[in-house]
């Protein structure tokens, strides 16, 4: 990597960093929860721009609006996450409506969050574009898989043997 590059990258990350701590999630209370979530969100837009390949300028348009857009996901997730929480306490005393509840929840859920993400990804595209709309995409799963500690990609030369003895086919 050549000296400009590094030197591109290291604003970038300064920039990243910079627009974390003035985001509306600085604001909340990290110091309750075991997941820092501040932390994470920093690492996770330093990642995100230099993956992508942002410039300057376009990381200071983009990161914090994809921090809004992550933070109102979060936000509609909220509930189905508290009814969960409550089935688990109860999962000796939970009924098939309590079940339907979660469920039309989630679902319901999932197509808020598409509805958002639609319209974000409007605005994203006067930003940046597509190529790093669709570089975006795929550094946003690559993170989240090196964050939870998932399976590589397909086709990644990490990626373990399959075994000799697949399993059978299903009938």
């Amino acid at each position: 990597m050549s000296i400009e590059m590094k030197t591109e990258l290291l604003k970038i990350t300064v920039v990243a960093c910079l627009l974390m701590t003035l985001s509306p999630l600085s604001a909340q209370d990290t110091n309750s929860r075991k997941f820092d979530r501040q932390d994470f969100m920093t690492k996770r837009n330093a990642y995100i721009t230099a993956e992508v390949g942002l410039t300057t300028e376009e990381a200071v348009k983009f990161i914090p609006l994809e921090n809004e857009l992550k933070e109102k996901m979060f936000e509609i997730g909220r509930k189905c996450r508290e009814l969960n929480r409550e089935l688990r306490k109860n999962l000796q005393t939970a009924t098939e409506e309590t079940y339907l509840k979660i469920i039309d929840c989630q679902i319901e859920t999932g197509f808020r969050e598409a509805q958002l993400e639609k319209e974000y990804y409007e605005k994203f595209k006067a930003i940046i574009s597509a190529e790093k709309l669709y570089k975006y995409q795929q550094a946003e799963l690559k993170f989240m898989r090196e964050f939870m500690g998932g399976p590589p990609p397909e086709g990644d030369q990490r990626r373990p043997p399959r075994s000799a003895n697949p399993p059978p086919p299903r009938n």
